[in-house]
Order: C-alpha cells, then sequence, then structure tokens
C-alpha cells in the first residue's frame, strides 16, 4: 500500500512506493476543491499530457514485469528533474528497467559500470593530449547523456562516487576549471544493492542527500515470477528490447511540457506547513542520529506536486504529501545505532512520523 493513500490517485500508474493504490480514480479533477487546495485550484492538468506519460507503463511493461510501482516512481523524478536511487538484490530487472524506460522516451542513456577501480575521470571524461596538434582536448565522458545509468554505485569506492556530486547538483562538469554543461534533460539513475552485502561502499550521507528519490525494487510474487519465466521461455531476450516489442512513445519535448505543467499545480500554506512538520518531527525523532533536511522538505513539495498532476489535479492535498514521503524521505535519515539494533527501519520511524504529525483538513 502506498504510505498514505492519496485522496485520488492516477488511474494509469502504480503508487511509487509499494503497490497500486486500491481505489480507481476519475478521469478528471474534482469540481470541488477541498479548502487547502490553494487559490490555483482550477487550474486541470492536460489530459493529453498525462494520457502520453500513462503509456510508459504499459511500453515499459513489455520487458519488466510486476515492477509498476519503481516505474511511476521514475516518471515523478523526471517531471522533478530528479535523480533516482534503484535498491534491490541482484537480478530483479534494476538495469533492464532503466534501458526500457529510456527506449520508451526516445532519450540517450549511457551505462557505467562502477566497479572498485573505476576512477573519477572515467565517469566525468578527462583532457586528452594530440600529438598531432601539440593541444589537450576534452573527451567527454558517459556522464554526458540524458540517463546515466550508474550501475552498482556502491561498488566502487567514494572518490569515484563523488565524481558525480557536480553533475547531479549543477548539472554541469568541470575538468581543468572549466565548466561543460550536460544535457537536458539530465538524470542519474543509480542501482545498488543492499549494503549488508560484502564488497561494498555505502554512499556518503552528502550525496544520498542529492538523490530525489529511492526506490526500492522487491522480489516478484510467484505469478509475476512465471510469467518472467514464461517470457524467457518463449524467447524474449532482454538485449534486444526492439525484439520486445518497446517503441518510443513519447519524447523530451513532451515531458518539457508535462515538467512545466507540473510547476504550475498549486500548493495552500496549509500543505506547505504540513509538509514542513513532516521533516521537522524527523529532526526530533529518539530513533533518528540525522533527519531531514530542508533540501529534503524541497523534494517531498516536488514530487507531491508531480503526483498530484498524474492524479489529475491542480493542486496539493496532504494525503500527495504522505503518498510521496517514504520513497523522498527514507534515504535522507539515519539511524541511531541502539535504534537499528532493536530493529527499528527508516520505514517504521517515517510510519511513526506520518502518524503523529497532525494533518490538515
Amino acid at each position: 500500500m502506498v504510505g498514505g493513500q492519496a485522496q485520488q490517485p492516477a488511474p494509469q500508474y502504480a503508487g511509487p512506493q509499494h503497490s497500486a493504490p486500491q481505489h480507481a480514480a476519475p478521469q478528471h479533477a474534482p469540481q470541488h476543491a477541498p479548502e487547502h487546495a490553494g487559490p490555483g485550484a482550477s487550474f486541470v492538468p492536460s489530459v493529453q499530457l498525462r494520457e502520453s506519460l500513462a503509456t510508459l507503463r504499459a511500453e515499459v511493461g513489455k520487458a519488466v514485469v510486476g515492477q509498476d510501482a519503481a516505474v511511476t516512481g521514475l516518471v515523478i523524478a523526471l517531471l522533478c528533474r530528479g535523480h533516482v536511487l534503484l535498491e534491490g538484490v541482484p537480478g530483479v530487472a534494476k538495469t533492464l528497467l532503466v534501458r526500457t524506460l529510456s527506449t520508451a522516451l526516445a532519450l540517450d542513456t549511457k551505462r557505467v559500470q562502477f566497479t572498485p577501480d573505476l576512477m573519477p575521470g572515467d565517469v566525468t571524461g578527462s583532457l586528452v593530449y594530440d600529438a598531432r596538434t601539440a593541444e589537450f582536448s576534452f573527451r567527454e565522458g558517459p556522464v554526458f547523456t540524458n540517463l546515466l545509468l550508474a550501475d552498482e554505485i556502491n561498488r566502487t569506492p567514494p572518490k569515484t562516487q563523488a565524481s558525480l556530486l557536480e553533475a547531479m547538483e549543477e548539472r554541469q562538469v568541470s575538468v581543468d576549471g572549466t565548466p561543460r554543461p550536460l544535457p537536458d534533460p539530465f538524470l542519474v539513475i543509480a542501482t545498488q544493492n543492499p549494503v549488508e552485502y560484502e564488497g561494498t561502499y555505502p554512499l556518503p550521507e552528502a550525496q544520498l542527500d542529492r538523490f530525489l528519490l529511492k526506490l526500492t525494487l522487491p522480489l516478484p510474487e510467484r505469478d509475476q515470477e512465471v510469467e518472467v519465466l514464461r517470457r524467457h521461455a518463449a524467447g524474449f531476450d532482454p538485449r534486444d528490447l526492439a525484439g520486445a516489442g518497446v517503441r518510443p512513445v513519447t519524447d523530451a519535448a513532451e515531458l518539457a511540457r508535462a515538467r512545466a505543467e507540473v510547476a504550475r499545480v498549486q500548493l495552500s500554506p496549509e500543505v506547505l506547513g504540513y509538509a514542513v512538520d513532516v521533516c521537522r518531527a524527523t529532526r526530533q525523532s529518539p530513533s533518528l542520529s540525522l533527519g531531514v533536511s530542508p533540501r529534503g522538505a524541497t523534494a517531498l513539495l516536488a514530487t507531491s506536486r508531480a503526483w498530484a498532476w498524474l492524479s489529475g489535479r491542480g493542486y496539493v492535498t496532504p494525503d500527495d504529501v504522505k503518498a510521496l514521503a517514504h520513497p523522498t524521505l527514507r534515504h535522507r535519515v539515519q539511524l541511531r545505532a541502539e535504534a537499528e539494533l532493536e530493529g527499528v527501519t527508516a520505514e517504521s520511524v517515517l510510519d511513526t512520523v506520518l502518524a503523529a504529525v497532525p494533518v490538515p483538513r
């Protein structure tokens, strides 16, 4: 269940946290908005744009089975121009999901396999000496793309992990003192195995805070796993997406128009205060040594706006904030050692916070 059901979840999307909402939504925004909707509640998102993005789910489903929630989270990140951390055990289609999404969006994508011997210049690019001209020229690294798949980012040392900090925050790369802008859109989609596995380097808090969302990919249900095996038995090749029938269904221009509409979604003072109260409550939790920063609060509002837009509303409700709290905040909090020993998790702390903070009506 999504961490707090939205009043009107989008009919074509699974929830961004765990599973699909249990109630279908009407196709259009309600005629009567609640009091906290704000003065711009009359804005109605474009049905055509929403349907265009909704087709991504079906297109990705041609290659990936049972990860609708993760697809929704990635769409929200695209609408917010934010980066995503995908976590799951090996073999749950993390890499295939990103490759399929980029194909369906007709965006350029590059993949970097993060290994213990990977150097920062292997990611950002470096100056190369040309003997014919006796000059140095810049050779772009794989970071110069629309979707950068940083595969198993926690298997490379912190020095190389940090090579993405400037790119993620400033959307540029500086080499030899010269800043070089990255393409637009630019998203880092990093995958990682759970930190309890051997040979990993946990990401530092400063870098975790730069990811808009942390999405967890669970193991599939039995019927979903049977469907995976059925497709492979029928000849499905995960390296041949064209053969699986995956085709571009939208593009960067349409994504930019959708992003402009998301920016028009209204935020009332009551909803703003509620989001701030949720984030401040994490800083006072006795189970946490690190609560959510103001950057996390702005991220929560951004993702809530995108979720409201996908739901067909021009305003954000407190339930939108609840729905996106887990994927937006789970990686921004740090448990105390004693709480971890007692079996407390970031998810349970966020559940407690959401239950304790008064909801505006």
